[in-house]
């Protein structure tokens, strides 16, 4: 019987034309699935009748409650090198391979860029106005030149957005658990004594940390007032870095001038969620990660995958 392989969460429809499938003619049948899953019971109807599946991401997680209810699941595979919504330890004891695929850095590093910049210049409020027959400029702009821009996390991405924000001709400073000074005076960085200081101090802050049991809930009330009620916060990196409630007080009570936010708690963000429609908050779907050049790589990267995995040679594996 011919292995069936579902390919998840493909929004815009465009998984099977970013890469040559064709090697897989035959010899697997490959279903491509749009829509995101509202409970596990609708992912277990939706492929449980498949031994392979590609997932994007972290859109649809794959918990040990869920990976028990997919017997016929033998290859899991997600692009990135890392999926941290996937139990690759339930995956090991039900027999699962699971392998990833290369990513681009530089995408959320641009997209990092084009939220700070749209926050910094009202470019929502202002192109809105003008496709409405607004006011003809109704907001003032904060400048890059000669301010202090705080990144959370020197890391790959880090150290990248760090480079531009210096081309900007702005003053960067960084901070997290393991940074020295050392480390950060290697990208031109100044390190921070703490986090409250870079918070206290800086007009944008940028969140490039991973999501884990030290940095969830790294930004809460405490931090988020420490920031200066005309600085902005941007965050591409994960949602739970920073603590839901407290940023929507701080937004709604204007404790910052702004966040722009490309992660959320909870994906696709319901329609009635305040993210949505609060004036001082510049969102988007999640779209770091959505590029061309990034979903090429990926999808190509799947196709042999597979075709590894079936020469009983898996590659990439994860765990």
């Amino acid at each position: 019987m011919t292995p069936r392989c579902a390919v998840l969460d493909d929004y815009q429809d465009v998984a099977l034309s970013m890469a040559d499938w064709s090697p897989l003619a035959g010899a697997v049948d490959v279903r491509t699935l749009r829509q995101p899953f509202r409970s596990e019971d609708e992912v277990v109807d939706a492929i449980g009748d498949c031994e392979i599946v590609v997932a994007m991401r972290e859109r649809t997680p794959f918990p040990a409650t869920l990976l028990d209810r997919l017997p016929r699941l033998r290859l899991l595979i997600t692009s990135g090198m890392r999926n941290a919504s996937i139990d690759l330890e339930a995956a090991a004891r039900l027999g699962v391979t699971v392998c990833g695929t290369a990513s681009n850095i530089e995408p959320p590093v641009e997209l990092t860029w084009a939220l700070l910049l749209g926050l910094a210049r009202n470019v929502a409020t202002e192109s809105a106005a003008m496709r409405g027959n607004g006011p003809w400029q109704s907001t003032l702009g904060a400048d890059l030149h000669g301010r202090r821009l705080g990144l959370l996390g020197l890391g790959r991405i880090g150290t990248r957005v760090a480079r531009i924000g210096q081309a900007f001709g702005m003053d960067v400073a960084a901070w997290s658990q393991n940074l020295t000074a050392e480390r950060a005076a290697e990208s031109g960085v100044r390190a921070t004594a703490d986090k409250e200081e870079l918070l206290e101090t800086s007009d944008f802050v940028t969140v490039h940390l991973v999501l884990s049991d030290r940095t969830r809930g790294l930004l809460g009330a405490d931090e988020l007032r420490r920031m200066r009620p005309t600085s902005y916060l941007v965050n591409t990196s994960r949602a739970g870095i920073v603590d839901r409630a407290a940023l929507l007080r701080a937004l709604r009570e204007h404790w910052i001038a702004g966040a722009g936010l490309d992660v959320f708690d909870h994906e696709p963000l319901p329609e009635d969620d305040p993210l949505r429609t609060l004036p001082n908050v510049l969102a988007l779907p999640h779209l770091g990660y959505v590029t061309r050049r990034n979903y090429e790589g990926y999808f190509s990267e799947a196709v042999e995958n597979i075709t590894a995995y079936l020469a009983g040679t898996p590659v990439r594996r994860l765990g």
